[in-house]
């Protein structure tokens, strides 16, 4: 009865609290009257429960659990106090409203030290034979083998050995699962049929648009087809290898002299990219690289009927590097992991590009220096990478450039033995968490405040932890072979 009576004490407490509030009350009268302290506590509890459900829905259990008990840890003060009215009450009153009034402050107000991050423009072209994909390819006792590594003899040896492994996608990888990397290939195989299809004959007639018109129809049709993010920039020298180094083209000079290039990311399953280096990352590559690739041949198609030159650019057959023709079309930045951070995605995208000379409307760089500054503090990518190929450094000027490269060969040799594509590195980056209300809030504080950009890099280690486990594949995809 005692504890019946309290309660009931507690109600009418309550009502007596609301009843006082009238719509003369004063800002100073509301906050000392407990009743604020009750709302944001209730504010700060839902608003923790929301993230912890959020969680569960993303299957992060752990995460669920902590935002749960943040909820009611920083919730309680807020609500204890309003129950308990004892004398001080206002005093503490004022002290928790200073506290998150702080809290909101380094959130909303632009407080930004950006100006040591500078925007990286490229000085010259990437040649695509000093890719690994390119040197994987190079047979020994033919005359390219022998021709690239007289050339470059400091490179025979560690080529040589990541030769030796089993391979991407073969029997004996260590992440083999034959459902999945047969996937994997069936995907590939589709891509290598795009392959022939990224160029084509232009339509004699031409047509004429209106260039704000057909840049909005392209970028609608783009989504409409899978695309989630699509920009337009002018095309650059840098933008293009300065020769191909796959097979069937290699030695073949790059001579891209089209005026505009689309690009377009596509969204790789937050599932799936979460089990790298497991076998469902590469599963998710491959359809993603051949999304992207139907979508940019489509597209190149279409501007080709209508009188205007145009040429896809898909996996396999690039004769532009796609994170740059990205960045500059206004998708995102290049990040501490050398891959192209999007907005909403972070790295978790695949990237296509069409190049033309359809007149379009030219999207801004918005060089964004915040993902240039979280990804210097973060190191999340680096810690957690399986062969310690990506940087602990800032960025360093290399062949004139300030940024950060990755080792191409120590990240392929991991590739080779595992048989995976790995995409560790974007299984944890805070970037890559789902597109929704939670992460874009957290994601809106980072872009505006540097002070809220380290907070919340320390709040995504506490509740994810600094090295977040590898997520097993969902269970449809472990099928079992029968003995």
């Amino acid at each position: 009865m005692g504890i019946f009576a309290n309660y009931q004490n507690y109600i009418l407490n309550l009502a007596d609290e609301i009843s006082n509030i009238s719509i003369e009350m004063s800002i100073v009268e509301f906050l000392s009257s407990g009743l604020f302290l009750l709302i944001t506590g209730g504010i700060m509890f839902f608003g923790f429960m929301y993230a912890s459900v959020v969680s569960i829905y993303e299957n992060e259990k752990s995460a669920a659990g902590k935002f749960f008990l943040l909820g009611i840890l920083l919730a309680s003060p807020f609500i204890l106090f309003f129950l308990l009215n004892f004398e001080g009450r206002e005093v503490i009153s004022y002290i928790l409203i200073a506290i998150i009034g702080i809290f909101v402050m380094v959130f909303l107000i632009p407080i930004r030290f950006y100006s040591k991050y500078k925007d990286a423009i490229p000085q010259g072209k990437i040649d695509e034979r000093d890719t690994m994909f390119s040197r994987n390819e190079l047979k020994k006792d033919t005359e390219k083998y022998q021709k690239y590594y007289n050339k470059y003899p400091e490179k025979q040896l560690i080529d040589d050995n990541i030769k030796s492994n089993p391979g991407l996608l073969n029997t004996k990888a260590t992440s083999h699962h034959p459902a999945m990397f047969f996937s994997s290939k069936a995907s590939f195989f589709a891509v290598d049929a795009l392959k022939q299809k990224v160029d084509g004959d232009i339509a004699e007639t031409q047509y004429a648009f209106a260039e704000k018109d057909i840049t909005n129809y392209i970028k609608k049709w783009a989504k409409k087809l899978g695309a989630m993010e699509v920009g337009v920039t002018e095309l650059r020298d840098y933008h293009s290898y300065s020769y191909r180094g796959r097979k069937g083209n290699y030695n073949k000079e790059v001579t891209l002299n089209n005026k505009f290039a689309i690009a377009f990311s596509v969204e790789m399953d937050f599932d799936n990219v979460r089990s790298g280096p497991l076998a469902p990352i590469v599963m998710e590559s491959a359809q993603q690289y051949m999304e992207s690739g139907a979508i940019a041949v489509q597209l190149a198609e279409f501007i080709r009927s209508l009188g205007y030159p145009a040429r896809a650019h898909i996996d396999g057959n690039y004769e532009v590097v796609c994170p740059l023709v990205a960045k500059d079309a206004g998708l995102g930045e290049i990040g501490r992991m050398g891959l192209l951070m999007t907005p909403k995605h972070g790295p978790r995208v695949r990237l296509g590009v069409v190049t033309t000379d359809l007149p379009l409307v030219i999207d801004e760089n918005g060089y964004d220096p915040s993902v240039i500054e979280f990804c210097t503090n973060c190191k999340k990518c680096a810690v957690n990478c399986p062969s310690d190929s990506i940087s602990m450094l800032d960025r360093v000027e290399i062949d004139g450039v300030i940024r950060w490269q990755i080792n191409q060969e120590s990240c392929f040799d991991f590739w080779t033995k595992s048989g995976t594509d790995c995409g560790r590195c974007m299984s944890v980056c805070p970037y890559s968490h789902p597109d929704n209300l939670l992460h874009n809030i957290v994601r809106f504080g980072i872009k505006n405040s540097s002070i809220f950009s380290r907070i919340a890099l320390n709040l995504d280690d506490f509740i994810y932890g600094k090295k977040p486990p590898v997520k097993q594949p969902v269970d449809w995809m472990n099928i079992k072979v029968k003995e």
